[in-house]
């Protein structure tokens, strides 16, 4: 789910090539339909927004494509730097990123719940969900959410006897279409050297996967720092 570009168009391509059958969804199906014509045996694909209340449906109609599904993963989501905090931006960012979330994880949730299969769901969140970094202040509360979510299916999961297992995978900033092009971030990774270790977060499946042995320094050390002291920091997020 998101596989127009970056980190989903990716994997996606990663995982048709060795032959294993993927399904991929995203608002525009221009990239989506070179990818079926490069690998016609093993993709299918559906356009899909996840902002809109039909979104489940259309997530289906993808599985019927496939016939059946064995693991969800979600790298859909928007994010921007928004300093003048424009009230509209920032309730965007948590629509896309926390309601369409929740919608699709629990749309996926129930498929296997319904078909009782045993299944993964697993998510690209990211490190700013750690902690609330200031001028990503929506972006880094609707990760946070996300991953407060996952935790919770997870929970449900074991209580309903649904067998599904979670996979949380938490990036920092990785030279993708959501980043501008004229600037450069702290810690920034190249697609190629993030996608090894995201495919192998897929496939190990740990429960949380931080991508960068260096961003899980970081993330250690922030986890640290309480909250009287972080809201007085400063993270320079670009030059």
């Amino acid at each position: 789910m998101g596989a127009s570009s970056g980190i989903g168009l990716k994997v996606a391509e990663a995982f048709a090539s060795r032959d294993i059958r993927v399904g991929l969804a995203a608002r525009h199906t221009e990239t989506l339909r070179e990818l079926k014509k490069k690998y016609p045996d093993m993709v299918e694909y559906e356009s899909i927004d996840i902002s809109h209340r039909d979104a489940p449906k259309q997530l289906q109609s993808l599985i019927d494509k496939l016939g059946g599904m064995d693991i969800y993963f979600h790298v859909a989501g928007i994010g921007y730097e928004n300093p003048p905090l424009d009230p509209n931006r920032e309730a965007e960012v948590i629509n896309t990123n926390t309601a369409g979330f929740a919608r699709m994880l629990s749309a996926a949730y129930n498929y296997f719940k319904l078909t009782g299969k045993n299944g993964r769901i697993a998510a690209v969140t990211s490190v700013a969900g750690t902690n609330g970094i200031d001028e990503l202040a929506a972006y880094s509360a609707s990760k946070k959410g996300a991953q407060t979510y996952m935790v919770a299916l997870e929970q449900l999961a074991n209580t309903e006897g649904v067998s599904v297992k979670f996979t949380d995978i938490r990036p920092g900033w990785i030279r993708t279409p959501l980043l501008n092009d004229d600037k450069s971030y702290p810690l920034e990774m190249t697609l190629d050297e993030a996608l090894p270790l995201i495919i192998k977060a897929i496939v190990k499946a740990p429960r949380v996967a931080v991508i960068g042995w260096k961003w899980k320094l970081v993330v250690g050390a922030w986890k640290l720092i309480p909250d009287c002291l972080w809201t007085r920091l400063h993270i320079q997020m670009n030059k």
